[in-house]
């Protein structure tokens, strides 16, 4: 039986990512996919963590520690297995400015009524981007765009 007060009180879920070079994923996440630094833990003048935010979506960073007590990052590749769902007002735009950026994302496709899109960040961990359309099944962005020169219903 779930305790009412205790479902109420719970507000959002922020991912929390072990990273290799903080350096390497805030570059990553905020010069190439938009992300916002909304709050970061800078000992020693040496950023540590931080709490990343993209409109209403949020994730945290944590470079692992090589040495100390603090040390232990996990054998194996980071990020298998991990991946984050985000729900946008248009993914197919979205694919097109992270492109702009350098930013490699897989080719918008449909997929259970929504535009997809696909990216990796620099430790492996799989990030999707989706939108929903009526555009059908299995579509793929570049079919949508050479058979229509006016822009895209729904996309």
């Amino acid at each position: 039986m779930t305790d009412s007060n205790t479902t109420a009180n719970v507000r959002e879920v922020v991912p929390f990512f072990g990273v290799n070079s903080i350096e390497d994923s805030v570059r990553y996440y905020v010069d190439g996919l938009g992300f916002t630094m909304k709050n970061n833990w800078t000992p020693d003048g040496k950023l540590r963590w931080c709490w990343l935010t993209l409109g209403s979506a949020s994730l945290m960073l944590q470079e692992f520690w090589k040495e100390g007590h603090h040390a232990g990052r996990p054998d194996g590749k980071l990020g298998q297995g991990v991946s984050l769902n985000f729900t946008c007002e248009d993914a197919v735009a979205f694919y097109k400015e992270v492109m702009s950026r350098g930013i490699e994302a897989s080719e918008p496709q449909v997929g259970n009524n929504l535009w997809v899109t696909g990216l990796t960040d620099p430790d492996g961990y799989r990030l999707f981007f989706a939108s929903a359309t009526d555009v059908p099944e299995e579509t793929m962005l570049s079919e949508v765009e050479h058979t229509n020169s006016a822009p895209l219903a729904n996309h």
